[in-house]
């Protein structure tokens, strides 16, 4: 009956984070079509993206921080709410490039607190043998809602344009917080108080294996949110120059890319899981080399039949956040439960600054390599520049090998 419960616990946990998880493709879906509407270079476009990164990760570094101190499940809660609440102010409101760099940032900001807080939340309900099935499923839950999100707008976009797309993915985050105080209700996470004895530096700064960790999810960060910030619209100029109409050829771009967060879910459930039985230090290194590999090559495919791109897509898709929940379940096993939040809170702000920076990045090599900014046809450099900094990851996974607590 135990296990039962905690089952149907953890389901309804996934869920609200689901829901609160599909504003966050919103925006990459209606990309090709804001920057034409919008007027905006591949720079400005890829800002906007950024600003989302750096919200969340500021979010996550002071609210992870605050948990230590006033509990996981009301910083939680919170954040899921004022999160329900920015994101409506973005469907109404966002009409331009400012308009929608501020509300989107702010959208981050606010419902930012939620993942780390999540992810404390799970440390506490599961022991560490189920602790990497359970944080798979809370990964594979936000990789649903981006799907879901996509496809959402590749219906939306061509019906009523960025308007009706933004208004129905919105809609769902109020859903997020219901769930969350529901499934919430009657589950006490306790707040572990810190020993004279401890300090930052002792248990984060100076613990190696949490800082190659650390280190190995900045890197992830700048490869995955990369890549997830600019691959509907690679998808969309694919089929732009098959021949498609534009608005059309966006909303099947994001159609396409949901397939792609669809990889992500298995890739998430299963990589978690085999975590639990082969090591977090084996899983790590191999998804991390094979990410790299298809940031160098992913880029280039435009000219490749469509079918192929679509295939090593998918690959790229699976392996990119492969050990997303591998390097979390890791990181909570390495950290005194009492410095935990903090620790999570100084590898956000590091990954999701690394995130913020990618996007921008790769919009203004975009914009460097190619002579047109109406028709980008060139696309292999700016995903170079995901996999360079991903070859960091694996190099910092390799070093997690003799680290005993992170074997089977």
């Amino acid at each position: 009956m135990r296990r039962m419960k905690i089952d149907w616990w953890l389901t309804g946990f996934c869920s609200a984070r689901a829901f609160s998880q599909i504003i966050t493709m919103t925006y990459a879906a209606a990309l090709p079509v804001l920057q034409k509407e919008w007027d905006m270079s591949a720079a400005q476009a890829g800002a906007i993206s950024s600003g989302f990164q750096l919200g969340y990760g500021i979010s996550l570094l002071f609210v992870s921080i605050l948990a230590d101190r006033f509990g996981a499940k009301r910083l939680y809660l919170i954040s899921m709410t004022t999160g329900a609440l920015f994101t409506a102010a973005f469907a109404l409101y966002a009409r331009s490039y400012l308009s929608a760099f501020i509300l989107y940032t702010l959208v981050a900001l606010f419902i930012g607190g939620s993942y780390t807080t999540g992810l404390m939340i799970l440390s506490d309900q599961y022991p560490v043998r189920r602790r990497g099935m359970a944080t798979g499923f809370y990964i594979a839950s936000s990789s649903l809602g981006y799907m879901v999100s996509l496809i959402l707008s590749g219906f939306a976009l061509p019906a009523g344009g960025y308007r009706l797309s933004f208004y129905l993915t919105c809609l769902a985050t109020i859903l997020g917080a219901v769930f969350s105080w529901s499934t919430l209700a009657r589950t006490t996470i306790p707040v572990i108080p810190r020993q004279t004895q401890q300090s930052f530096r002792k248990e984060v700064l100076s613990n190696k294996p949490a800082m190659l960790l650390i280190s190995a999810y900045t890197f992830h960060c700048w490869e995955l949110l990369g890549m997830w910030a600019w691959a509907p619209a690679f998808l969309t100029a694919c089929l732009v120059r098959q021949g498609a109409a534009d608005l059309h050829a966006a909303g099947h771009g994001a159609y396409l890319a949901a397939i792609f967060h669809m990889a992500g879910i298995a890739a998430s459930f299963s990589m978690g899981s085999l975590s639990d039985r082969l090591g977090r230090a084996q899983v790590i290194m191999v998804l991390a080399g094979l990410s790299v590999l298809c940031s160098f090559v992913f880029g280039w495919s435009i000219e490749w039949p469509f079918w192929v791109v679509i295939g090593l897509g998918l690959f790229y898709a699976f392996t990119a956040i492969g050990d997303s929940p591998v390097l979390s379940a890791a990181l909570t096993e390495v950290v005194s439960i009492s410095y935990l939040g903090s620790a999570l809170g100084m590898r956000s702000i590091l990954g999701f600054g690394a995130g913020a920076l990618s996007p921008f990045v790769f919009g203004a090599i975009l914009d460097w390599t190619n002579s047109s900014p109406q028709a980008y046809t060139t696309w292999g450099w700016a995903f170079v520049s995901l996999g360079i900094p991903g070859l960091g990851a694996l190099w910092a996974a390799s070093r997690l090998r003799p680290y005993q607590s992170l074997q089977p």
